[in-house]
């Protein structure tokens, strides 16, 4: 039986978000199939908000997934779900949000996204090269032009919502101040040893709902660490609780009032990561 999440209403008010979302970030990504079966697996067992990116290479499985839960009857319509995808600093010029926008959608086959994110607060020169990125690549964005552009993909039906990622209250303070449809969403890291207080404060007197991705510490990556999962008081907390120490942080997140970012592609913790909706 699949589990129910509970939804937050977002500032347009035009679609509510699942407080838990499958996030697909992971490099090397897992092979093809291995991903989109892991998703179509998170969707059966109640998962409905899912986090993809054109820089993670996975919107083409989670495409596929989608389908196949079409097909098998997982899901009676597409808008069940709630797809939050991300604009590459790549495309962060106004001229090519739009094709960038359209890009994501063909490679998931789907013909809006719920969430549209400009992934991060910066610029690079548009190459073929999307992931490859030198520092003299790196150019300040023009945040008043490329906002203006993700409004208007709202406007067109492309995206239910738009908003951002990695962004500091400074940062979206400029963007407020030229914005006319304001952000519904920054997606950040946030976890019990990174809490981001001010900025969620700032987010929520604002009416932007705040999305917790490295919820364990990025651990695993190469900017991240294993400090969280090595805390040695979240680990007294876990054996306290009888939980994982994941499971910890996890609700330690979700009792913030944030959208929680999971990732894992494996059937046991995709489980594991829903058991923290009944306990405190």
């Amino acid at each position: 039986m699949a589990i129910s999440i509970h939804e937050v209403p977002l500032r347009s008010g035009s679609k509510t978000m699942p407080r838990i979302a499958m996030g697909t970030a992971a490099f090397p990504l897992p092979p093809f199939d291995t991903t989109r079966d892991a998703i179509l697996h998170a969707i059966k067992i109640g998962y409905r908000h899912f986090d993809t990116a054109s820089l993670y290479s996975s919107e083409g499985p989670l495409g596929e997934a989608v389908a196949e839960a079409l097909r098998l009857g997982l899901i009676v319509s597409r808008d069940e779900l709630f797809i939050t995808s991300k604009l590459w600093i790549r495309d962060a010029q106004s001229h090519l949000v739009l094709p960038a926008l359209r890009k994501s959608l063909r490679s998931l086959q789907l013909e809006y996204l719920d969430l549209y994110l400009i992934h991060f607060p910066i610029c690079a020169k548009p190459e073929d090269t999307p992931t490859s990125i030198s520092k003299d690549e790196l150019m300040p964005i023009d945040i008043s032009s490329v906002w203006a552009a993700m409004e208007e993909c709202q406007r067109m039906g492309l995206t239910k919502c738009i908003g951002v990622s990695n962004f500091s209250i400074k940062k979206i303070e400029k963007l407020l101040s030229t914005a006319t449809i304001p952000p519904v969403a920054n997606q950040v890291e946030v976890n019990p040893l990174f809490q981001q207080k001010k900025l969620r404060e700032f987010c929520i007197a604002k009416g932007i709902q705040l999305c917790a991705y490295s919820p364990l510490g990025a651990r695993g990556t190469e900017w991240g660490q294993d400090w969280v999962m090595e805390c040695e008081i979240l680990q007294q907390i876990a054996k306290a609780k009888g939980k994982t120490l994941p499971q910890i942080c996890l609700r330690w997140v979700y009792e913030q009032g944030d959208c929680v970012i999971v990732k894992s592609f494996n059937k046991k913790r995709l489980t594991e990561n829903l058991d923290i909706l009944d306990w405190e």
